[in-house]
Formats: C-alpha cells, structure tokens, sequence
C-alpha cells in the first residue's frame, strides 16, 4: 500500500481531508507538529487516521527567517518533506500528500461526476503511475475545472500538479518555498526532462485558499496581509 500523508495544522475539529477519506476507508496519516498531537488523536480516534508527530528538529531545517533572524512560517513543506522522508524509512518507492481541505473526491464518467465510496481512485492512479519510468509526479484535477458534458482527456501530460500528489520518493527535488509550492515543484521536475500527469476523471473538491481557518490562513496568510510579518 502506498502511504499516504496529509500536514495538517490548527485544523483538528475540521479534518475535511481525512474525514473524506475516513468515509472511504483509505488509511492515512495526519502529520502534525508535538503540541496538537494529543488534540488530534482526539478528534481522529477511531477513525482510519494515525497521526504522526512531526519532527520538530527536521523542520528547524527548512524555515526561512526574515532580515533579523526571526523564524518566519514556511507553510507546509517542512511536513511534507517530513513525510517523505518518513515514506523512504519505511521502505516505499512513491507516496501520496494532500492539503487538508479537501471535502470529497469524484470520478468524472459518462457525464456525471459521482462521488467515490471507497479507496479506488487511488489503486487506479498508483497503477497507472507504476507504467511509467519516467513519470514523478501526478495527480487529480480540481473538481470545479472539469464540468460535467463539457467533454475532456482522461489526462494531461507535463502541467503542474496542486493539492493531492502522488510523488516517486526518487526524485531529488524536495518542497521549497511559501507560496505556490505545488508549481515550483513541478516546474523543477519538468525542467529536466521529466513528466508529470493529471487526471481529468478523478476530482477532487477542494476548499478555495483561505476560506478555512487554521493551517496557512492564522500562520501566516492573514499575518502578512495586516503586515505583522514586515
């Protein structure tokens, strides 16, 4: 089974993510930072999440400090290269990270966008993805981008792939970066060389940027629009 990792930060109650994905029964992680793990275990006990603790000395590593040496947020990617290295510990070649609002994920056939009731979509993207040699990063498009009757590819080769990821854990790039971490990953990928795939039938529906509270909204989206981070 492909590991599959979701960071998460202030958002224990709304879990969207992984209540979608607790719904369809696909095991998964919650990476979170020491100080919300016992609130997260919480909220996810009984459910198909395990949380896992996020090593605060690891993202010591990636945070970015402003002209006067203050740690500023870096977002998610310090959880997400957490998660991939602790993919490679445990002995897997690809895995799987997702943003934590997503509410559902759909496949588009025949016209209609149905909602999936179990882990399907995944098996299928995973085997698809083992096909190629030189495919490293892909995933489903938005829901809202591919309208039902509207006719589409089942994918698209060589775009940028956002918010749910299935990555080959050899890939030497690794998450950089604040703002539109998705793109300069897969820029990087595709400037030499390689592929990315999306998927046009998978979809899954996501929260816009911002609408939900906790994660990058309190780190440091709303900070900097009142100019604290200045």
């Amino acid at each position: 089974m492909i590991p599959l990792y979701i960071p998460t930060k202030g958002r224990a109650d709304s879990r969207l993510t992984s209540k979608a994905l607790n719904v369809m029964g696909v095991p998964h992680y919650l990476v979170v930072e020491p100080q919300e793990v016992d609130t997260y275990r919480r909220a996810a006990a009984g459910t198909t999440a395990t949380v896992l603790p996020l090593d605060m000395a690891f993202k010591g590593r990636y945070e970015l400090c402003d002209d006067l040496g203050r740690t500023k947020s870096t977002g998610p990617g310090p959880a997400r290269n957490f998660a991939w290295e602790h993919s490679i510990a445990n002995g897997h070649a690809w895995h799987w990270v997702m943003d934590d609002n997503i509410k559902v994920f759909y496949r588009l056939h025949e016209n209609a966008r149905t909602r999936f009731a179990d882990g399907g979509c995944f098996r299928v993207m995973e085997d698809f993805f083992d096909r190629c040699e030189n495919l490293y990063i892909a995933g489903p498009q938005y829901r809202f981008f591919c309208a039902p009757r509207s006719g589409y590819s089942p994918f698209v080769l060589n775009t940028r792939i956002y918010s749910c990821l299935l990555i080959r854990n050899d890939c030497k790039y690794r998450w950089r970066g604040r703002y539109n971490e998705d793109t300069d990953l897969s820029l990087r990928v595709l400037k030499d060389g390689d592929c990315t795939l999306q998927w046009n039938e998978f979809l899954p529906e996501k929260m816009a940027t911002q609408a939900l509270s906790g994660g990058n909204t309190a780190e440091f989206y709303h900070a900097e629009q009142l100019g604290e981070d200045d």
